[in-house]
């Protein structure tokens, strides 16, 4: 019997009292020995030595990135991610049966996706589950997140540095905006453009494939950024407002925000980047969101994936 939409393989993604790095870890496994034209690369460590994990679908010649979780308490869209790739490969395995409106199998063989679901690993454990008793930063967390011991509004990496601050695209100037001196919950650039190994990783391995476009994913507005102090190629406005109306989300021109990951990508390579908000609320948005999120989130990837 053919498998259909209405029959699919249950997901192996699932969220339920919150997403850590070892569900990550776990749900890539998973993955990966159910699909094997499904690839894992490791492009770097993070702080505390967690393995950067990158997954990759698709023979393409164009390369398409998206990743996630840049910042910790966003970690929300690391299963998002995941549940598309999941999906993607579903389509593919079922010979496009699960979603007839993607065709996933044939965009993929013009398309090689590269996704890195979790930028920011320690983070997310820390916003989730506060300092574990071995971390070597454990004295100065408390004190650079105000005293508080509650880190579910932390979105920088465990050092203090916000990742997408990190990036060299007008840097000084978005320091200089932010005006936070040392490590925090959030808005600290480090001490200089691509310091922390996480951002770092992600510059390289977007050096080294050279994506044709990429794409970050946030929370929360329902909006989509696309350019970057008008670098951003002739049709990026086009191509942002048919992705966004994909999932009756708004394509914004943003304007007073420099150094992330998005904006270095537009600046050095003068190709289509964006940052997607994906969902609305307050950061961090709760699991019992993630399926309403998803269903307007997957066909904006999709349209992404396609151009």
């Amino acid at each position: 019997m053919t498998s259909t939409a209405n029959d699919a393989p249950q997901s192996i993604v699932s969220v339920k009292g919150g997403y850590r790095y070892a569900d990550l870890v776990d749900q890539c496994e998973h993955l990966l020995l159910k699909y094997d034209f499904l690839n894992k690369e490791v492009i770097g460590t993070s702080v505390l030595g967690k393995p950067i994990i990158a997954l990759i679908l698709g023979t393409g010649h164009e390369q398409v990135h998206l990743n996630a979780a840049v910042h910790a308490n966003e970690w929300i869209t690391t299963p998002l991610l995941l549940r598309f790739i999941e999906e993607l490969a579903q389509d593919i395995s079922l010979d496009g049966n699960v979603n007839k409106e993607w065709e996933a199998k044939y965009w993929l063989e013009k398309v090689t996706i590269c996704a890195v679901p979790m930028v920011n690993p320690d983070g997310v454990d820390l916003s989730q589950d506060g300092i574990s008793t071995d971390c070597p930063f454990a004295n100065e967390l408390e004190k650079w997140n105000g005293g508080d011991h509650d880190f579910s509004r932390w979105k920088a990496n465990i050092r203090g540095v916000d990742l997408n601050d990190q990036f060299p695209a007008c840097w000084e100037e978005e320091v200089a905006r932010r005006a936070t001196s040392g490590p925090a919950s959030q808005d600290y650039g480090g001490v200089e453009p691509l310091c922390e190994p996480e951002a770092i990783c992600l510059a390289e391995l977007t050096r080294a494939r050279s994506f044709d476009r990429v794409m970050s994913l946030h929370t929360q507005g329902r909006e989509l950024y696309w350019n970057y102090r008008d670098m951003e190629p002739s049709g990026a406005e086009e191509m942002a407002a048919r992705i966004a109306a994909a999932g009756e989300y708004q394509a914004i021109k943003l304007s007073g925000s420099d150094a992330g990951y998005k904006d270095w990508f537009i600046s050095e390579f003068r190709r289509p980047g964006f940052t997607l908000e994906a969902g609305e609320g307050v950061n961090p948005l709760p699991p019992e969101q993630f399926e309403g999120i998803y269903k307007e989130v997957a066909p904006i990837l999709a349209q992404f994936i396609r151009g």
